[in-house]
């Protein structure tokens, strides 16, 4: 066996001896200030429009074990630069939603293993889903990842596919979801035609780690167990029509210099086979939550860490949208965002049936995949957005105008993104602050588009776009796009 990321085994591209390798080449260099400084070179954007090279998995990996206080600011200032030249100060809001907990995998880190007898089995009805779409469009929400266990007989495709359908069928009020991202079990070619057929938007798989041995024993009984079909399904996703794929591992699980190597070889794989990498980049890590103690897992990171490991993997792959949940603190959620984070999601709930029937203070805990850490409502988190500067985005317009895999790149790497992202972002926030947000809220939000739309580059889309958010605010129009 040898590196290739060319090749469809996971055992080539994913190459064991390879991130060895690279681990010693890391901590050989990590005080090798020349050599840093060249890689932090190599990684800036290049005069032509906002265009950056990216990073090797080796280059990053020497920048993410290099402990020299200052080119560790350095590399914090170029995450910020590339962040802002290709996202800008947007921060796109989500939410989950958990459809279903019966699960056939004894995955020892998660709770919905099939040996847990703590936790109750539960499964949405069509009419339950209704409510909690119904539920988040009273929030705010336009956007949803549907999570759901792996287990053929309770939550088959079709069981998918029709909680799918009745997600944008839903139109309560001015409420509407556009955007559904699915987050299931590796699947087949077949099924994953069936899924971009259904009309989703990024298909998620979190690999929860690279290394093989350990994945193995983390994952002892059901599917999830073959390594090679987890780690595969990528290709089969796109094979399947689907253009935006989401990455990401679990860290705390494994070592993370090893996860980080391997995260960042499975983005150069995609981009190798398919001509363009990840849409997304998710990092969450191991979380306490019925039958499962976090402290178990001897490889936790620290905020410290989990901040640098957000920063390399902006300078690493530039155009990737990155996400973080809130598996993570208000605080940890703050320190974090300039760095490369460029979707969160807010209100959010993680017990199938936790929105519909509760207040924004009460939640279900009896079925959650984890424990919440920033339990702050919808509005609150906007707010709390907006007065740090970030203009919060429920925009979907690309992957409804068709701008999606290498479409959505080659727009984001001449920086033509600005002149589609900018505005719409700002007029689907003042779809929300019109619809569902508090005063003080709202009041924030407005003096923030005032000065905001100002930014838009080109001068027509500019207008265009003040006429838009006139009539958002003033004549009841909504969905207006670029």
């Amino acid at each position: 066996m040898s590196y290739d990321p060319k090749s469809l085994k996971a055992e080539d591209f994913i190459n064991h001896e390879e991130i060895l390798e690279t681990l010693e080449y890391a901590e050989k260099n990590k005080h090798n200030r020349e050599l840093i400084e060249e890689i932090l070179e190599k990684a800036r954007k290049t005069k032509r429009g906002v265009e950056c090279a990216g990073l090797s998995h080796r280059d990053a990996s020497v920048l993410l074990a290099c402990d020299i206080p200052e080119l560790t600011e350095k590399m914090y200032d170029l995450a910020r630069e590339i962040k802002e030249a290709f996202y800008g100060n947007r921060i796109v809001m989500f939410a989950p939603l958990y459809l279903s907990n019966y699960c056939v995998n004894k995955c020892v880190y998660c709770p919905y293993h099939y040996q847990n007898k703590e936790i109750p089995r539960k499964k949405l009805t069509q009419e339950e889903v209704k409510n909690e779409v119904i539920a988040l469009q009273d929030m705010g929400h336009k956007r949803l990842a549907i999570e759901s266990g792996e287990d053929p007989v309770n939550n088959p495709i079709e069981y998918i596919l029709e909680c799918i359908n009745t997600i944008y069928s839903i139109k309560h009020k001015n409420g509407a979801i556009r955007r559904v991202n699915v987050n299931i079990a590796a699947t087949t070619v077949e099924n994953y035609k069936k899924l971009h057929d259904a009309g989703i938007g990024t298909y998620i798989l979190f690999q929860e780690t690279y290394h093989k041995e350990s994945y193995e024993k983390l994952h002892p009984a059901g599917p999830k167990h073959n390594y090679d079909y987890h780690t595969e399904a990528m290709d089969r996703a796109m094979e399947g029509g689907i253009d935006d794929v989401g990455l990401g591992v679990l860290f705390g699980l494994e070592m993370y210099r090893y996860e980080f190597a391997g995260l960042l070889m499975h983005a150069e794989h995609l981009e190798a086979v398919h001509g363009v990498g990840p849409h997304t980049i998710s990092v969450p890590r191991i979380k306490r939550a019925s039958d499962i103690d976090p402290s178990v897992f001897d490889n936790g990171i620290s905020d410290d860490i989990f901040a640098k490991i957000i920063a390399c993997i902006r300078i690493a792959v530039p155009y990737t949208g990155m996400i973080i949940s809130t598996r993570e603190s208000e605080e940890c959620r703050a320190k974090v965002m300039g760095l490369g984070i460029s979707q969160i999601s807010g209100g959010s709930r993680t017990s199938v049936g936790g929105y519909a029937g509760y207040s924004p203070e009460e939640r279900p805990h009896d079925t959650e995949q984890f424990d919440v850490s920033d339990q702050r409502s919808l509005d609150e988190v906007v707010r709390w957005l907006m007065e740090k500067g970030y203009i919060p985005s429920f925009c979907t317009a690309c992957y409804r105008e068709g701008r999606t895999g290498d479409r959505f790149m080659a727009l984001c790497k001449v920086g033509q993104i600005q002149n589609c992202c900018h505005p719409n972002a700002l007029m689907t926030l003042q779809e929300f602050l019109t619809d569902y947000a508090s005063e003080e809220t709202k009041r924030i939000g407005e003096e923030l588009i005032a000065r905001e739309i100002l930014n838009v580059p080109d001068e027509k889309r500019r207008q265009r776009a003040i006429d838009y958010l006139s009539e958002i605010k003033n004549e009841g129009k909504r969905d207006f796009r670029f």
